[in-house]
């Protein structure tokens, strides 16, 4: 996409992080952190944790330095005082995705890595340029999904308070809230503004949906991923045995409008699709890279398509460019969204968390794909008409009334073709035959 984007997710949460790595709402949860029992201690150990652990070194040419002495220079009467004070300093390195999390924040994140959301379920962000809120994607089956939020509606007021200026945690605080109460979100989209009053609610999500359709002589192996959380590696796993035994062709996996989460799940993903190559590897400020591998325990050889547009974000963007570098699936649909930042997340104080970027990743080609996002080998764009009636009707996704999905099932019938040896005159390009 062309618009530089950065993200965060919103449910009563803002990303999604456990104990590992999440990429792109994408973390690794550090050891429990020494309990400061001073105030101003917490600011510096927050500081501390930057100084030695972010990814720019040039802390966005922030004199990090004088930045530690400003900020324990002043006095702290109250843990709120000194979270305020370190959501300040971390503005200073303009990262979204590097922030403070209160206690009753962190305690939100570690339910929603759980497959547990509460909140709207929205993946938020920011254009760096324009500061505009901007939604990446609806979580699907979440409250906004069903309200009729969509991919790249521009967030304009939150409960009637204009978002002009307003700092990402900032709004994300003013959408999550109590399971059952209601916030109103404003819009702009195109040239239309447009209200949603939405109830907040408390979802348990399973990331996997997966069914046999016969649009192939032999059966075809539709799978559907909305989001990398903890569930979606057994749940994968599971969907694609089940699709095997039952004798299939070939799959199509559906990554649209797939925010991210975790990362080490879009890894062990990765490896059920192939036997050798790289996955992904992140490189930290020191240019160290950290390559991640496919480890010999693919569960299947079978012809493979993949689903992208541009709410397929992070640990979707890893999982497809994995893929596609090595030659193992046709990316179909639309350019990704463009996020290939890691952050890190561990517990300080008394029960608060901080989220650090501390690394970005390249698709093992060495493709930097953050803010560009990674383009489909196979373009096939969407009618607004059509998203609509297909938020309005979910059954229609995976459908012949699904333009993508067609696309997607015209190019791997050309590959089981090819892989039982027969003729056929191919659309694919011939670089991703």
């Amino acid at each position: 996409m062309d618009m530089a984007t950065r993200g965060l997710v919103v449910g009563a949460t803002v990303v999604m992080l456990s104990t590992v790595t999440i990429i792109g709402a994408g973390i690794h949860l550090k050891g429990q952190a020494f309990f400061q029992e001073s105030p101003k201690e917490l600011v510096d150990e927050v500081w501390q944790i930057i100084d030695k652990n972010y990814v720019d070194a040039a802390f966005n040419q922030v004199d990090w330095r004088a930045v530690r002495t400003e900020f324990l220079d002043r006095s702290y009467e109250s843990p709120e005082v000194a979270y305020d004070a370190i959501r300040e300093m971390l503005e200073k390195l303009d990262d979204p995705y590097t922030r403070f999390m209160d206690p009753d924040e962190f305690r939100s994140m570690q339910i929603d890595t759980s497959g547990e959301l509460t909140g709207v379920g929205i993946q938020l962000s920011q254009d760096p340029e324009t500061e505009e809120l901007i939604v990446i994607s609806p979580i699907e089956e979440t409250p906004a999904f069903d309200a009729g939020i969509q991919s790249q509606d521009v967030i304009t007021k939150i409960d009637g308070q204009s978002t002009e200026g307003m700092d990402i945690n900032e709004a994300v605080n003013l959408i999550r809230g109590r399971v059952g109460t209601e916030v109103v979100l404003t819009i702009r989209r195109g040239e239309r503004e447009l209200e949603f009053p939405i109830t907040r609610a408390r979802i348990e999500i399973h990331p996997v949906r997966h069914s046999r359709k016969d649009d192939l002589p032999g059966g075809v192996g539709y799978i559907r991923l909305t989001q990398f959380s903890q569930l979606a590696t057994d749940e994968m796993r599971a969907a694609i045995q089940e699709l095997e035994s039952e004798g299939i062709d070939g799959f199509i996996l559906d990554l649209r409008s797939n925010p991210g989460g975790l990362l080490q799940a879009s890894i062990e993903i990765a490896r059920m699709w192939f036997d050798e190559g790289d996955i992904v590897s992140t490189v930290n400020r020191q240019g160290v890279a950290e390559v991640q591998r496919a480890n010999g325990r693919a569960i299947t050889d079978k012809p493979l398509v993949v689903l992208i547009d541009g709410g397929s974000a992070s640990a979707s963007e890893i999982l497809s460019g994995a893929l596609r570098d090595n030659d193992r699936a046709v990316l179909v649909g639309t350019t990704s969204f463009g996020k290939g930042l890691v952050q890190s997340v561990r517990p300080v104080g008394n029960g608060a968390g901080l989220a650090v970027t501390i690394a970005r990743y390249l698709t093992p080609n060495g493709i930097d794909i953050d803010k560009e996002g990674i383009p489909p080998d196979v373009e096939q764009e969407i009618s607004e008409e059509v998203r609509e009636e297909m938020r309005m009707d979910r059954t229609m996704i995976g459908t012949e009334r699904d333009p993508q999905y067609v696309r997607a099932l015209e190019i791997l019938q050309e590959k089981v073709a090819a892989a039982n040896g027969e003729e056929t005159t191919s659309s694919v390009p011939a670089s991703v035959r």
